[in-house]
């Protein structure tokens, strides 16, 4: 574990605090989240300013201070996730006393090795980030660190309650601090303040109370807690990059290899592809072993009436795809295969109507074999997340680095191309070697 060296702990309020204590009910969008792992994110910024001195007499309290001024726009994330014991439905509270901890640290690690694309050790970024206050009535939302770099940058360590917010609205608060802290006001085009009413999401009642009911989340319902997931030692990380010209040769290979002309060949759907046709020939193994796979699904647009913009909440689902096995990915046609099952589960998303989409979730949960590792994604191409500037220029380098006992990779956009994708990948060391060779080499 990376040596750290802890300064200080704040507590941040929000500048405008909530003037009365606000119960924010949980959406149907927002209870399938309450149980998944909180989401950790680190970002690396190199600093000019980044010996101890100016660190803390200029940057650190400039800061705090608009960190206080982006919570101003953003009030449930400085509240609290409540349980009742009568009440198996949780919801967010938000109290004119409300703050968020910031951690601010320091250590003598390698900022280029840590912030770079190259293979390290998970354990070393996770020491980068905060955990949450969690106990089993009462969770914190959001979480906040900064550890100093001495003479090389900074990383700011993000953890945060998925249960309240999803990737969007956490870039989208990023992007607003840092805008602050560079202009000394909040961005023009955000679409703020932020809407927290629930009655945006038109989604029948009665979703809501189905989620309670089935049958392995009865445990649920009773505490805040989230199961514990063992660090393993030995996992890597790397992030590889898809250029815009790698993209369109994948495209090209897919209407190439498909005998089918309705495909939808988006970037994701070209990058997870790709991604997963490798790591299953990396792993070998048996051909008749399962390989469920997993990705999230944005409602904003597909609701009716469309969620604006500014709603402030999860607006996703998890869409679990199960009943394929090693050997549809194995061979030669196992990029094209993964690219029409995904291309068909995206497509079949855009034709239902929201009735439809608890079947789909349901059916997903009820496949859903905890024992098998999933491979899931996080992130995406598409939240601008490079655009998380303080001044100091784009970020380095930026991860998500959650603990999950399935395999778990990020996508986000390239922070130096704009049609590009960055797959940060995490596996064994054995697994590791042959995926990057696998990776490179199937371009």
């Amino acid at each position: 574990m990376m040596a750290l060296k802890v300064i200080k702990i704040s507590l941040v309020s929000p500048a405008i605090p909530s003037v009365d204590q606000l119960i924010l009910p949980l959406s149907f969008f927002d209870l399938v989240w309450l149980k998944i792992n909180h989401t950790n994110r680190v970002i690396f910024y190199k600093l000019a300013e980044s010996s101890g001195d100016s660190f803390y007499s200029l940057v650190l309290p400039k800061l705090e201070r608009t960190l206080s001024l982006a919570l101003s726009h953003f009030l449930p994330l400085s509240g609290q996730l409540k349980r009742d014991p009568q009440d198996p439905k949780p919801y967010i509270i938000i109290s004119p006393q409300d703050n968020v901890s910031l951690t601010v640290a320091e250590t003598e690690a390698n900022f280029s090795h840590l912030s770079g694309k190259g293979i390290r050790h998970q354990t070393e970024l996770r020491a980068l980030v905060p955990e949450l206050h969690v106990s089993s009535d009462s969770a914190s939302v959001l979480s906040l660190q900064i550890t100093l770099f001495a003479n090389q940058g900074i990383c700011m360590g993000i953890t945060s309650n998925h249960a309240v917010l999803d990737g969007q609205t956490a870039v989208k608060f990023l992007r607003s601090w840092g805008h602050i802290f560079e202009h000394g006001e909040m961005p023009q085009d955000f679409h703020l303040p932020m809407v927290l009413d629930r009655t945006v999401i038109n989604v029948p009642g009665e979703l809501e109370s189905k989620i309670f009911q089935l049958p392995q989340d009865k445990a649920f319902v009773r505490s805040l807690k989230l199961p514990s997931t063992k660090e393993m030692e030995d996992l890597l990380r790397i992030t590889l990059e898809l250029s815009q010209e790698n993209v369109m040769k994948l495209r090209d290979r897919a209407k190439r290899e498909s005998t089918r002309s309705d495909l939808h060949l988006s970037t994701f759907v070209l990058s997870y592809a790709y991604v997963l046709a490798c790591m299953v020939k990396a792993r070998g193994g048996d051909t008749d072993r399962p390989v469920p796979f997993m990705y999230v699904a944005d409602f904003r647009d597909r609701l009716d009436p469309p969620v604006p913009a500014s709603y402030l909440g999860n607006c996703v689902i998890p869409i679990n795809i199960c009943g394929y096995k090693a050997k549809t990915f194995l061979g030669e046609d196992g990029f094209v295969n993964v690219v029409e099952i995904l291309s068909d589960s995206v497509r079949d998303l855009s034709s239902r109507g929201v009735e439809s989409m608890w079947e789909l979730y349901e059916e997903g949960r009820k496949k859903f074999d905890p024992s098998v590792e999933t491979v899931m994604v996080v992130g995406s191409n598409r939240f601008g997340i490079y655009g998380s500037d303080f001044g100091w220029g784009r970020p380095v380098n930026t991860e998500i680095v959650t603990l999950s006992r399935h395999i778990l990779f990020t996508m986000s956009e390239r922070r130096d191309e704009t049609n590009g994708v960055e797959i940060g990948m995490c596996l064994k060391k054995c697994e590791m070697d042959v995926f990057i060779s696998l990776f490179q080499n199937g371009l």
